[in-house]
């Protein structure tokens, strides 16, 4: 047990089912199990009311924020009114931190992501110069990285990421989420870390369906001799969804790809591609992402909202191609929920989660006819897809369980607040 502590969560946003929302809550739940108050400053939020503080700056979407990205990504040279700009948002933000320390009684920030990728630059600034003018206890939660995505190398907010992407400051502890991670922040900032990977509370079994989600596949439009092929990410480039779709394909089986996310913060011209490729190809896909939510609810017209557990449940398969991965939320909730896996070996994979010893379906920059003789055997025999998952459950609950994530957070904790 801890001393019980008001633990102050800060991030651009903590809503909906991308990955840094949904880890942050795990966190949540084990330090609160532990006996500690949390809170959460960000642009927008789905925890309640009275736990949070919202200030629509913050949103790497709110208006400014994109209007000040266009001129700081993507060129060399900004102009004085995008410098101007963002020091105004950086004072205006600070400002609202204290007072969100204040209000709440903060003794300890989190800070989830805001200080490793510059969605919001003014809002990185801002948290750093907090932290350096009170010296507050911080754990900086890095979720990936500013030189891990293509769409920052070309940048004139150089003196920014310095600064703030991540910031070297002795009051922050700094956690990754893998050991590629802990090496390059070490090699690129001298900064040491601690390695504290995704979870998922494998002590608990996954809840029996519960006929909530019974109608799931109907609301889909998957018939019942249809396979569901479950892609269960975010409509970006470094998912490579079409190799899911082109898998599906070859198969050869009647089958229907169901995406569950959305496009994020990457535009559209993915999911565009994406809608010329099923078209091409002739294969029934299936954009879901209105469909689900972190828990389940109601739309405004009174259709079911089912939750991103519910979408695993029907399954038959769970496809994740993705070519970059901080670490795999999609790998564990696959793994959770007990479905087959056809995954590529993305970089963190091969390094931290393979070694384990989990048993899935592999393939490297592209499907070879293995990868689909495998696929397609899994498919029709159940009972070796049973078997597979069995074994990788009780592997990921050696290792990715909640029980290993409080031992990691209470140490980390008490080297916090011990200074």
């Amino acid at each position: 047990m801890v001393q019980r502590s008001r633990i102050g969560f800060v991030s651009t946003r903590f809503a909906g089912t991308d990955g840094v929302s949904l880890e942050t809550l795990k966190w949540v739940k084990v330090l609160n199990g532990l006996g500690l108050d949390y809170f959460c400053f960000a642009g927008e939020s789905d925890w309640p009311a009275e736990r949070s503080y919202i200030v629509p700056e913050a949103h790497f979407e709110h208006p400014t924020i994109r209007k000040l990205n266009i001129d700081l990504f993507d060129d060399y040279i900004r102009s004085l009114e995008t410098t101007q700009s963002v020091e105004k948002l950086k004072n205006h933000l600070k400002g609202h931190l204290y007072k969100f320390i204040k209000q709440f009684d903060i003794e300890l920030l989190v800070v989830e992501n805001a200080l490793a990728i510059p969605m919001n630059v003014p809002l990185g600034l801002a948290l750093t110069e907090l932290i350096a003018e009170t010296c507050i206890p911080t754990i900086a939660h890095h979720h990936d990285f500013t030189w891990e995505r293509p769409r920052y190398a070309v940048n004139a907010a150089d003196d920014y990421l310095r600064a703030a992407f991540p910031p070297t400051l002795k009051s922050i502890n700094h956690v990754v989420i893998n050991s590629y991670g802990q090496q390059q922040l070490a090699l690129r900032t001298g900064t040491s870390s601690t390695v504290i990977p995704n979870v998922m509370d494998f002590e608990s079994p996954p809840p029996e369906p519960d006929g909530y989600e019974a109608d799931l596949r109907e609301v889909l439009g998957i018939s019942p001799d249809e396979y569901y092929l479950l892609q269960p990410t975010r409509i970006v480039p470094r998912k490579r969804i079409e190799r899911a779709i082109g898998l599906a394909k070859r198969l050869g089986l009647p089958c229907t790809v169901v995406i569950s996310h959305a496009s994020g913060d990457e535009g559209t011209d993915y999911a565009d591609f994406l809608q010329e490729y099923i078209q091409l190809l002739d294969v029934k896909v299936v954009f879901a992402a209105n469909t689900f939510a972190g828990e389940r609810g109601l739309t405004p017209d009174g259709n079911k909202i089912y939750s991103l557990g519910d979408a695993y449940q029907p399954a038959d398969l769970v496809t994740y191609p993705s070519t970059i991965e901080g670490f795999g939320n999609a790998f564990l909730e696959a793994i959770f929920y007990r479905k087959p896996i056809v995954m590529s070996t993305y970089e963190i994979y091969r390094i931290d989660i393979k070694p384990k010893g989990f048993n899935v379906i592999e393939f490297g920059d592209f499907i070879t006819e293995k990868t689909v003789i495998n696929t397609r055997e899994l498919l029709l025999n159940p009972q070796l897809a049973e078997e597979m998952c069995d074994i990788n459950y009780k592997i990921a609950r050696n290792h990715y369980s909640y029980a290993n994530l409080e031992k990691l957070l209470v140490a980390m904790y008490s080297i916090s607040l011990s200074g």
